[in-house]
């Protein structure tokens, strides 16, 4: 055969394949249809379907629970090895925008981001990367803003959708103020995703997490949230329950696991803004803007409750702005990494904690106040310094501006950082980029977010 012969049949060949492999992909299903032309609250199929296992309803006041965290160090394990396994599960960048934020770089270029929604699932980082939310369900529209019932709520509303047993992934008909009579009690395996609409939850009870596992919050304003409660409120298809008075914080996870709050407006509520407390573990809260607000983040439920030493929370690419005070976050036991976020705003303090947590600070911007007895970044509450003195407290590659320091603490074991470590943090050079869209996001059909 000559040379001229071999390349022929060579180039047949690589023909060959590449028809073969356009073939299996032409075969390939959407993973989401259209939503928008649905005029009804019904529960729309796509091609993923709904998973077969159906969900024991959440128990409102019993930690016994079906989706309460049971033992805390499984599942930290299971994260840890998530972590360590890499991110074979995701192709983070695929649509990269560039902007160095892994979570946006995954899904926000994307023009068919609405037909891709589900993508959004797979874009998770730190420890709550394995919350799958409702990806493996429906669609549910979101038609009807009321909130007239909450024992027997509508069909078409929020509540009727979060309170489902199997998994769901909840949007939006149109732009929407909710205004909640009380707690949003939301069941597992859920995703409640705003973009493409402006959908505040306001002036009312806001969310509640309880005891269930596998949620994904994103794209929300939530503010101006009240104490509600001494109510009966529905929190399965099966299951009504005695609430008794809510704090009125924006949301609340208690008991719970998996959890991912992502690109959301948050401000003004009376009580926190994210509290995670009562054993809840591998949570997640990237890209939020929190402004005009006290208390803003609490992670862990008491000084004396030890469940929560297993607790481990990554707070990263969040904007904390303007008419912000203090607990940004407020730790107990537990660890905890804070990575890559914007802080331009605090009167108080920044980072708080008792009860000997892990705080692992990297390549955060620390603006301090011109208040000249409100530099410090850190505060270690109502702890004699020979105590605090050993708890594992670091800043690496964090810019400190106007004046701002962080009062580093213990011997730096490796072992308790490692616990405290869920993603590599980025140059604190970046933090601006990164947060620069961080909170709720304006998106239109047809292109990227």
């Amino acid at each position: 055969m000559t040379m001229a012969e071999s390349g022929g049949w060579i180039r047949l060949f690589l023909l060959v394949v590449f028809m073969l492999f356009v073939g299996a992909i032409a075969r390939i299903p959407k993973d989401i249809p259209e939503i928008d032309n649905e005029a009804t609250g019904k529960l729309q199929s796509s091609s993923n379907s709904s998973m077969a296992v159906r969900l024991e309803e959440p128990e409102a006041e019993t930690p016994g629970n079906k989706h309460a965290v049971d033992n805390p160090d499984e599942i930290a394990a299971m994260v840890d090895m998530s972590i360590r396994n890499a991110t074979t599960r995701r192709e983070l960048g695929f649509f990269s925008c560039g902007t160095g934020n892994p979570i946006d770089d995954c899904w926000r270029c994307d023009p068919n981001w609405q037909q891709n929604r589900k993508r959004l699932a797979d874009c998770g980082i730190g420890f709550g990367r394995n919350a799958i939310g409702g990806r493996d369900g429906r669609f549910y529209v979101i038609t009807d803003s009321g909130d007239d019932d909450p024992v027997n709520p509508r069909p078409g509303t929020l509540r009727h959708a979060v309170i489902q047993d199997e998994p769901l992934w909840i949007v939006f008909k149109r732009d929407m103020v909710i205004q909640l009579k009380q707690e949003l009690i939301m069941n597992s395996f859920k995703t409640i995703d705003a973009r493409g609409s402006n959908v505040h939850i306001a002036n009312g009870a806001c969310i509640t997490i309880q005891f269930v596992t596998n949620v994904i919050v994103h794209g929300l304003n939530i503010h101006d949230c009240k104490p509600t409660g001494n109510a009966m409120v529905r929190s399965s298809p099966n299951h009504v329950g005695w609430r008794t008075i809510a704090d009125g914080d924006a949301i609340s996870i208690f008991g719970s696991s998996h959890i991912w709050i992502d690109h959301n407006s948050l401000s003004n509520c009376a009580d926190g803004l994210v509290d995670a407390v009562m054993g809840s573990t591998a949570i997640t809260i990237t890209n939020n803007y929190f402004t005009h607000h006290n208390e803003v983040m609490l992670l862990g439920h008491s000084d004396s409750y030890v469940r929560d030493k297993q607790m481990q929370v990554t707070i990263a690419y969040n904007h904390f702005g303007e008419g912000l005070i203090q607990r940004m976050p407020r730790c107990r036991h537990g660890y905890f990494h804070v990575v890559n976020n914007d802080y331009t705003h605090w009167e108080m303090y920044a980072i708080g904690g008792s009860a000997n947590p892990t705080i692992n600070s990297q390549g955060n911007r620390y603006a301090a106040p011109t208040n000249p007895f409100a530099k410090e970044v850190t505060k270690r509450v109502e702890t004699a310094e020979s105590e605090w003195k050993n708890w594992n407290w670091r800043s690496e590659g964090d810019l400190l501006m106007n004046g701002a320091f962080f009062t580093p603490s213990g011997a730096g074991a490796s072992a308790s950082y490692a616990r405290a470590s869920s993603l590599g943090a980025k140059s604190s050079s970046m933090v601006a980029t990164i947060t620069a869209t961080a909170g709720a996001l304006s998106c239109r059909r047809g292109h990227p977010c």
